[in-house]
């Protein structure tokens, strides 16, 4: 089950210095693996990042699924808010999670 976490367009200027002059929606969505609860071996929360783009050619939607990433539900929010503050996309957050993992574990 997805639910939606929060919701966000990525800023104006942002766009404009990255050469892209149509809107771009992010979604964060927080991921319930229901039929886990009961495996505690399994995670029981993912993300998934939906990106949509409103071109003027019409509407692209591309999205990132990670469905097993903790047991820790306020965990998986923190993530979720650090992902929404940075405007992370689809494609960057395996590689932001990642980098997120190893600073974790230094502090």
């Amino acid at each position: 089950m997805n639910e939606i976490f929060s919701t966000t367009f990525v800023k104006e200027e942002t766009l404009k210095e990255a050469g892209i002059y149509h809107p771009i929606k992010l979604e964060y969505c927080k991921i319930i693996n229901e039929e886990q609860m009961k495996k505690p071996e399994k995670a029981k929360f993912g993300i998934n990042i939906i990106k949509t783009e409103y071109k003027k050619e019409g509407i692209k939607v591309e999205n990132k699924k990670i469905e097993y990433l903790s047991n820790d539900e306020k965990r998986i929010e923190e993530i979720l808010e650090m992902l929404t503050k940075n405007e992370v996309t689809p494609i960057g957050v395996e590689e932001v999670l990642s980098d997120f993992s190893k600073k974790v574990i230094l502090i």
